[in-house]
Parts: structure tokens; C-alpha cells; sequence
């Protein structure tokens, strides 16, 4: 069976879409894999609809329209570039983009405009895939330990970070339920803070980071915040690592721009160290994915903090920048099969759930 999953993501940087050839559930094939970047309008105001503002649910339902746009033409493209007919997909899985996580609350919020892009693409789209979870008493989040543990077992305990806009660790043990949850900010902080100071969408291969020096006091400050001292299971995005966050915990202080984005980059490292130090000591390897895998300096910084063997889910089959688009076709899988993907040694729902609402072309 052919899936497409798409997905774009905290980091905020644009779509990835990636089409599946899944044979069972432990078995998926990326076919192919097409990204493209969110224009510089449409990624100003998807940032902006993360803060209350004038007029937003008019302004969410846009941009909701112009998300659907743009994943139909990255499935136009997809199929273009993998010539396969769209008559041969069994459905798409779209994540949406989130603006709102607010599980304390019961909803989480995913600009998406499902119905448009099953209109646009002829194809069967499965979308809303944390809402029920959220609805059974779980977090919503993260969704991926399930199929990371369909994908990536391995006969020693292991961890998949994906590192995204905010980090989370998926950890497999032979013969147990995967367990998963966010550890904090991954690119969120350190996009905002390089676009605000040199105007860059993020910081290529950590170049600019690892020009500075890390503030220890810094440092400390920014780990005293309460979420991060949480039990899993625990979720968290942009309504909490924000750059507002960021700049309450820089009045006062007179640090060179360059000293806080390397400070950023230990930032995201020491609460990645400490997340996996405490609940998975016993994994023999880190399996890096997410688009902050390609961040050579912060992955410096994760081998010397982590002590333990990293490297690239490409090397096991599935390149890191599309391994959460290659999720969300298998979930989409998942639901076409029963598959009860939520799960609540993960999110801390009431009882496993399947996940997904579907849309008919």
C-alpha cells in the first residue's frame, strides 16, 4: 500500500512530504521525498497566530486554506518526481501546523484544511491525529514513539531524538511498550534568536553558535524553568520556548548576541543529556532525526554531553529531514488498519486509541 505523509513542523521552515511503500507495520519504503520552503508571508504570519492577535480565526482560516494549497502542490510535485499515479494512493496523512498545545487545557491546535487538499489532490486524507488522545486524558504528543518502535527496534535499548523545533525522544526496549515525551527546545530558540540578529531563518550547520561561548549563568537560568523538572509524560511548543520566553531571561544582562546562541545550542543539548541520562541510561545508541540533525555544531555539543554512540536514522533507511513525514503516513497507515497508535505509556491517555479523522476525495 502507497501513503503519503506530510508535515511541517514547529521549526516553522516549511513542508516535507514523503511518499511510503508500507507492506506492514513494521515494514515502510520512502519512495520518494520532496521538501520546499514556506514563503517568507506565510511563515511571518503562521509565527504571528501562535500569539493571540487581532482578528486570528479569520487569519488562522486563511492561512489553514493556503497550508492545504501548498501540501497539494508538494503531493503534485511528489507524485511528479516518483511517477506514480494518484489514482495508486491509498490516502494522504497531513499533520497540519500547530499553533496551539494546551493538553492542561484538552485541545491542541493544527492550522489544516483537510477537506481542501482531499478536493485538490482527488486523494483520501487522514488529519487530526492528536485530538483524540487529547480527548482520552493523554497529551496529544508525541505521536511518533509508536512508529519508531515499527521502524527502528533493535535487539538493545535505544533512543530516536528528533530534533525539530522541539525535542523529543522516542525509547525503545526489546519486548516493551515505547515510551516517548518532549525534552524541550531543539531550532525553535535559536531560529528566532539568528532571525532577529542576522536575519537568517536558522543557524547552517551551527556556524554561527559555535563562534560564541556559552554563559553559565545563562545557562543556569534558562534551566531552571519549571517544565523542564516535569515527569513525562509531557509535551510543550511554541506557547511556552518562545523568543518572549527567551528575552525575559536576558533583561539585565549585557551578552553578545553570538554568546546567547551558543548558550541556545547547550541549551537544547544539556536538556536533551539530562532527559535521556535520567529515563533511558540504558540505551546502547542515539538514532538522530528531525532537521537539527544536520546541525553539525549542536551535534558536537550532543556527543559530548550525551556520552553515548550517535548517528543518523539515514544510515538505517530513512533520512532524518523526512523520518516525521515518513510518521504521519505511516499513522495514516496505522488508522486505515486499527492500528491503536496512541498510546498511553507515551502520552498518558486513559486507554490506546486510533488516530485520525478521515476525508474522503
Amino acid at each position: 500500500m502507497l501513503f503519503i505523509g506530510i508535515m511541517s513542523g514547529t521549526s516553522t521552515d516549511g513542508v516535507d512530504a514523503a511518499l511510503c511503500r508500507i507492506h506492514a507495520s513494521d515494514q515502510l519504503e520512502v519512495v520518494h521525498h520532496y521538501s520546499e520552503p514556506f514563503d517568507a508571508a506565510l511563515r511571518a504570519e503562521i509565527l504571528q497566530l501562535n500569539q493571540s492577535g487581532v482578528d486570528e480565526l479569520h487569519r488562522a482560516a486563511l492561512v489553514s486554506n493556503q497550508l492545504a494549497d501548498y501540501y497539494a502542490h508538494c503531493t503534485q510535485q511528489l507524485l511528479l518526481h516518483a511517477q506514480v499515479p494518484s489514482s495508486a494512493i491509498t490516502a494522504i496523512g497531513v499533520h497540519g501546523q500547530t499553533v496551539r498545545h494546551a493538553p492542561h487545557l484538552g485541545y491542541t491546535i493544527q492550522l489544516n484544511a483537510p477537506a481542501r487538499l482531499a478536493e485538490l489532490t482527488k486523494i483520501h486524507v487522514v488529519a487530526d491525529f492528536r485530538s483524540k488522545d487529547i480527548a482520552a486524558g493523554g497529551q496529544g504528543a508525541p505521536l511518533v514513539p509508536v512508529f519508531h518502535q515499527a521502524v527502528f527496534s533493535a535487539p538493545t535499548p535505544r533512543v530516536i531524538l528528533n530534533l525539530g523545533g522541539i525535542a523529543n525522544i522516542s525509547i525503545l526496549r526489546p519486548q516493551h511498550a515505547p515510551t516517548g515525551f518532549d525534552t524541550g527546545p531543539a531550532n525553535a530558540l535559536m531560529d528566532a534568536w539568528i532571525q532577529k540578529h542576522q536575519a537568517c531563518r536558522f543557524d547552517q550547520n551551527g556556524a554561527w553558535a559555535a563562534q560564541g561561548t556559552p554563559d553559565p549563568t545563562l545557562l543556569q537560568t534558562l534551566l531552571a524553568e519549571p517544565w523542564l523538572a516535569l515527569p513525562p509524560p509531557k509535551s510543550t511548543g511554541r506557547d511556552l520556548f518562545n523568543l518572549g520566553w527567551l528575552e525575559s531571561h536576558l533583561q539585565g544582562t549585557a551578552l553578545a548576541p553570538v554568546d546567547v546562541q551558543a548558550t541556545l545550542a547547550c541549551f537544547t543539548a544539556t536538556t536533551v543529556a539530562q532527559a535521556i541520562h535520567q529515563h533511558a541510561a540504558d540505551a546502547t545508541e542515539i538514532i538522530l532525526c528531525g532537521g537539527g540533525a544536520y546541525n553539525t555544531h549542536l551535534r558536537q555539543q550532543l556527543v559530548t554531553q550525551i556520552k553515548k554512540p550517535i548517528r543518523l536514522s539515514d544510515e538505517l533507511g530513512i533520512g532524518a529531514q523526512c523520518v516525521e513525514a515518513a510518521a504521519f503516513a505511516w499513522l495514516a497507515y496505522a488508522y486505515w488498519q486499527d492500528i491503536p497508535a496512541g498510546q498511553p505509556s507515551i502520552t498518558g491517555a486513559n486507554h490506546p486509541s486510533i488516530l485520525g479523522a478521515w476525508h474522503k476525495a
